[in-house]
């Protein structure tokens, strides 16, 4: 399916807060089957616009957490190291 600017912008924002791909549908008045299939496509523009939110959100959670972890935070110090763990994994 062919998604207007304005809608990949909102499919980006929607999955930067976190929205379920079903939900995301209603909003958008789209079929969730066919918004979770183009984005399961890779190459798929509302996939990337849904990649590029997700990890966008998970980017702001990493520096807070990393900003936690150099004031001394168990929980952010572990946190950080499960994240350098999985970074290290898959390079």
């Amino acid at each position: 399916m062919t998604y207007s600017t304005d809608i990949l912008e909102k499919i980006k924002y929607y999955a930067s807060i976190y929205i379920r791909i079903s939900d995301i549908a209603i909003m958008l008045e789209l079929q969730a089957e066919i918004l979770r299939s183009d984005i399961a496509d890779a190459s798929h523009p509302a996939s990337k616009a849904y990649r590029k939110g997700k990890i966008g959100a998970k980017v702001k959670l990493h520096e807070q957490e990393m900003a936690l972890a150099k004031i001394g935070s168990p929980l952010a110090l572990e946190n950080t190291r499960n994240n350098l763990l999985d970074m290290e994994d898959d390079e």
